[in-house]
């Protein structure tokens, strides 16, 4: 299927223009609690990062992409927060600072409050590996009309800007990729990682997680409670956004040096039944090549290269990949 790599050059390659997505209703039974568990894409993941269960939230969307074809679902504007924590980009910072996905490093304690309202995200599918390799991806055109999207329209200003996202070089000292399927993603992000998929099994080299949030990745604003802090111990992290598009691309990065990465449990403010999340974040401790306009800058009160941290959440269905640290 597509894939867009870059390092510090660009590979593009064009793609027909049209296509017939026939989709066919999955008639596997359940495995492991969820009927996408014996799909190509599943076992593709166990074999490549065997000892990571497929995160559900991932599991729900390769089952979406079998069932459905996003040629007869309406594709619709949603807000996607995620974007607005690549490094080159550009957000509207007072409607990003509502939902405090970005933080100061000194806030990642027990005992910390932090007030947090993520907007709900869309659910689009992950596409089977075969099937995305015929969807048009690279021209706007081309997308728009497959998907029956008008010109001018919410959806088209985001398609748009994620071809652009996707086609723009990375940062100095960044790697790139755009993906379209689960398979591509996972090679693209152990790439980076400097180490590839095994014959007979992936050797557990590298990890992956995703943030633990209710289905559609809705949090009403309100107060949240630090619970725990746990660093994500390896020598290098990816990670892959999902970014809005008719199906489902993930934009995966990786910087090789100045950033750290967490998962951290919270807890509802004056409710000690719930609701618990679990989030991943990134801290980023180099910032002197991100864009100035960056919404993390004026949010944090900071600039680019101020030396100070500039820490985000991974919000629904986002994914980081982690190189694990070789033991004596």
């Amino acid at each position: 299927d597509h894939l867009l790599l870059f390092s510090f050059k660009s590979v593009m390659h064009s793609k027909s223009a049209f296509l017939l997505i026939v989709v066919a209703v999955s008639t596997t039974a359940m495995v492991h609690g969820h009927p996408a568990a014996s799909t190509p894409a599943a076992r593709f993941w166990e074999q490549a990062l065997s000892g990571t269960p497929m995160p559900e939230v991932l599991a729900d969307f390769v089952q979406k992409g079998i069932d459905l074809s996003p040629l007869v679902e309406h594709y619709s504007a949603q807000p996607s927060i995620g974007m607005c924590t690549l490094f080159n980009t550009i957000c509207d910072a007072r409607t990003v600072a509502e939902t405090g996905i970005f933080f100061h490093e000194a806030e990642l304690h027990p005992g910390s409050t932090m007030t947090l309202s993520f907007p709900a995200e869309a659910e689009t599918a992950i596409l089977p590996h075969d099937v995305a390799g015929k969807v048009p991806f690279e021209n706007l055109s081309d997308v728009l009309s497959t998907f029956h999207i008008s010109p001018g329209s919410a959806e088209a200003a985001q398609v748009e800007d994620t071809l652009r996202k996707c086609q723009q070089p990375p940062i100095a000292g960044e790697m790139k990729a755009c993906t379209m399927s689960l398979e591509s993603t996972v090679k693209a992000a152990m790439e980076m990682l400097g180490t590839t998929i095994q014959q007979g099994g992936g050797g557990g080299d590298v990890w992956a997680a995703t943030s633990t949030l209710p289905r559609g990745g809705l949090l009403p604003r309100r107060e949240y409670i630090v619970e725990e802090v746990t660093k994500l111990e390896g020598t290098g992290y990816v990670a892959c956004h999902k970014v809005p598009f008719p199906y489902a691309v993930f934009h995966c990065h990786i910087a090789h040096t100045g950033y750290i990465g967490y998962k951290v449990t919270l807890h509802g403010r004056g409710d000690d039944e719930g609701p618990v999340v679990s989030l991943l974040a990134f801290c980023h401790f180099d910032t002197s090549r991100w864009n100035p306009a960056h919404p993390a800058f004026q949010i944090l009160k900071t600039h680019p290269g101020a030396g100070t941290s500039v820490c985000h959440f991974m919000s629904y269905g986002n994914l980081a990949f982690v190189k694990k640290a070789r033991t004596a």
